[in-house]
């Protein structure tokens, strides 16, 4: 009985502490953005780009892909260095992959590098940013854990700073409830693009940029599991040179979901799960084994004084 009162009071302290853990230094640990992230995100849709030789603006299906990685060896403990390659391509049938600058069928191909706060999930500045990465601002890939049904400033490249995405309601997406947040930008001064690349910058085309972009999150890990946008460029004189619709693939949706139910179940585990049964199953093992050894001391106790008042024996006597 000393054995198995001994077990649960050092079962029962280490719960005990686990519990405190879990809802002291846990959470600090778990929700933060983690340094392995490697993500392709595939889109498909359609598009119109104005061919400055023919003048034809025809739209065609068109897909975009984006690649989403950590440079871990430039990320640390507060900071993650994101790499973001995209591309969007007209779909003309053949295999789904980012092209060649000098292929026809390309709309625009992209490479972002950027750092955020791995808790808060907002653009920062960071050492290890080379020297010519744009500075950004607001949230960029991802939201933050616990995500509230509020405004959040949102990184759009093509404005050259954040601007508000407002919460719009909840939506299911294979069976995980998201929050739906979408923003709308009018008439934004762009330039359009260079008349020629191997011209200075100051022959760029002026124009305007309209886009709405809508996102939805897990509001758990604030991954986002889906997004698509609806942008038009024009120039000044009011043509259209540009009209990409582009929404995330239903695949591609379903793997960040699951992905996002795997990590929401982890942090279920390790922040609510095992506080309830570090406190729970800590307090009724340190009882049982106060109450042994309780136990074996008063029998002990009781066994002392019958032995100290012995009855006389029938038939003693000289």
């Amino acid at each position: 009985m000393r054995v198995l009162a001994r077990v649960l009071l050092g079962l029962g302290a280490f719960l005990l502490v686990a519990g405190i853990l879990a809802v002291t230094w846990i959470p600090g640990v778990v929700k933060k953005t983690p340094l392995d992230v490697d993500q392709t995100t595939n889109y498909e849709g359609h598009a119109a780009k104005l061919d400055p030789l023919t003048g034809a603006f025809d739209t065609k299906p068109a897909y975009a892909i984006r690649q989403t990685m950590v440079d871990s060896k430039k990320s640390g403990d507060d900071h993650v260095i994101m790499v973001e390659n995209a591309c969007a391509v007209f779909d003309t049938g053949g295999a789904k992959v980012c092209v060649n600058g000098n292929d026809p069928d390309l709309i625009q191909a992209t490479t972002d590098i950027f750092a955020t706060d791995r808790v808060t999930a907002l653009a920062v500045q960071d050492k290890n940013l080379p020297d010519d990465a744009v500075p950004h601002e607001g949230l960029v890939n991802k939201f933050p854990f616990d995500v509230e049904k509020k405004t959040y400033p949102f990184w759009d490249g093509d404005v050259g700073k954040a601007v508000p995405i407002e919460y719009v309601g909840t939506k299911e997406l294979f069976g995980l409830e998201t929050y739906e947040f979408s923003y709308t930008v009018k008439d934004i001064p762009i330039n359009i693009a260079d008349d020629d690349p191997a011209t200075p910058e100051d022959d760029s085309i002026p124009g305007t940029y309209d886009n709405v972009v809508t996102v939805n999150v897990d509001p758990k890990t604030g991954s986002i599991v889906k997004s698509g946008q609806d942008q038009q460029q024009y120039l000044d004189d009011g043509t259209e040179v540009a009209d990409v619709v582009l929404t995330q693939t239903d695949a591609s949706v379903k793997d960040y979901v699951d992905d996002a139910k795997a990590a929401g179940r982890q942090l279920t585990i390790l922040l609510t799960v095992l506080p309830i049964v570090g406190f729970v199953g800590g307090i009724l093992c340190l009882l049982g084994g106060l109450l042994l050894i309780l136990r074996e001391r008063s029998g002990g106790s009781s066994g002392q004084r019958v032995e100290e008042n012995p009855k006389p024996k029938v038939g003693a006597g000289a």
